[in-house]
């Protein structure tokens, strides 16, 4: 017998995401040594995590940790971590609407969620930002399904569809829609956006900071000084949205936005923080359109005067994703389509606690 640690894994691809999910009973319940693990399993520290099996992108250094509910009305809960490529970082502060995607899924085959002929709705407790997402699972005959028709731009191929459902994401991090308090900030002489919806983010006019918008991800990640700029404003929202020092957090996100172009609503792009994302994280999604239809944000004066129920949809590097918004008992519901696969499960193998240096 080897003297690695085997832990039970199924790889999975939620939406444009893709990592390693666990039960929360294969883990540590210690936080320091869960991501001492997970910082082993995922190579973390070298720009290709040639010794984990991490991607060497932060799209695929994602980890979901999955148990049964702890608090009433939810089916189970969801834990996600954010593995940093570049540094022995695990930062658990915000929620992952792609990785979200492949919960419902995960939770039926590992016997947390009963299956039910049709489709099955598992509601997902968020731990990290303390909101429920319900996900509706296709599973004809009692089983879940991941073929079908249903396709999603940044995804080849077709599969079957997975519908989320944001139940009520403002203050998802912060406990308030705009956390400084106002709609729009200016820092450095840049009208920002500060907004809690889903993920903590910085809403930019690309054009304010020099960019056109429909630049690819590629360039945008090799122009340094555009790079530097946004990380600057980006710690200074950090601070006002009360986050404190965020240079070792992925949050708040920074989004530049401009006019579509491919017959959208808006068109975004939307950084990691620190490389721009190939498509769209999910809960960028909900909150963009979420800033889209309240006055007063560099959003919504942007695209001009939107108000729920609509179908609102974002242009972004690998295509559009659409937000279909309403109202219900005065908040904001939000829903978007994504699709799942399982991958691979079996055993992912750990160094020993006692052989890892400390996260970070």
């Amino acid at each position: 017998m080897n003297d690695l640690l085997a832990i039970p894994c199924v790889l999975m691809r939620g939406g444009t995401s893709k990592g390693p999910f666990f039960l929360a009973r294969d883990l540590p319940a210690d936080t320091r040594e869960r991501d001492r693990i997970l910082l082993s399993v995922m190579g973390s520290g070298h720009p290709l995590q040639i010794d984990g099996i991490g991607g060497g992108n932060p799209v695929t250094s994602k980890v979901a940790i999955v148990g049964p509910p702890s608090i009433p009305g939810a089916d189970v809960d969801y834990l996600f971590a954010q593995v940093r490529v570049d540094q022995q970082i695990v930062d658990t502060s915000p929620n992952c609407g792609n990785m979200l995607a492949a919960v419902g899924p995960f939770a039926i085959e590992a016997g947390l969620v009963p299956a039910r002929r049709g489709t099955t709705l598992v509601r997902i407790y968020n731990v990290n930002t303390g909101k429920l997402i319900d996900a509706e699972v296709p599973t004809p005959d009692g089983v879940v399904s991941y073929l079908g028709d249903a396709a999603i731009d940044g995804v080849p191929g077709r599969a079957a569809p997975i519908a989320l459902t944001f139940m009520d994401a403002a203050g998802a991090r912060t406990g308030q829609l705009f956390p400084t308090g106002k709609p729009v900030d200016v820092i450095d002489g840049v009208a920002v956006t500060c907004i809690d919806c889903a993920m903590p983010m910085m809403l930019i006019e690309a054009a304010a900071i020099g960019a056109s918008g429909f630049e690819t991800a590629a360039e945008l990640n090799a122009d340094r000084q555009l790079l530097e700029r946004l990380e600057t404003l980006r710690i200074a929202a950090g601070e006002r949205m009360g986050l404190g020092d965020v240079r070792n957090q992925v949050t708040p996100k920074p989004v530049l936005i401009s006019r579509p172009n491919s017959g959208g609503d808006i068109n975004v792009r939307y950084f990691m923080p620190h490389q721009c994302h190939p498509s769209l994280a999910t809960t960028g999604a909900v909150g963009i359109a979420t800033a889209c239809i309240t006055d007063g944000t560099v959003a919504s004066l942007l695209v001009g005067a939107r108000k729920p129920p609509l179908v609102l949809s974002i242009e972004h590097p690998s295509g559009q994703l659409n937000v279909k918004l309403h109202e219900r008992d005065g908040k904001i519901v939000a829903g978007i389509l994504r699709t799942a696969r399982r991958l691979f499960d079996g055993q992912v193998f750990a160094k020993p606690v006692t052989q890892l240096g400390c996260a970070a």
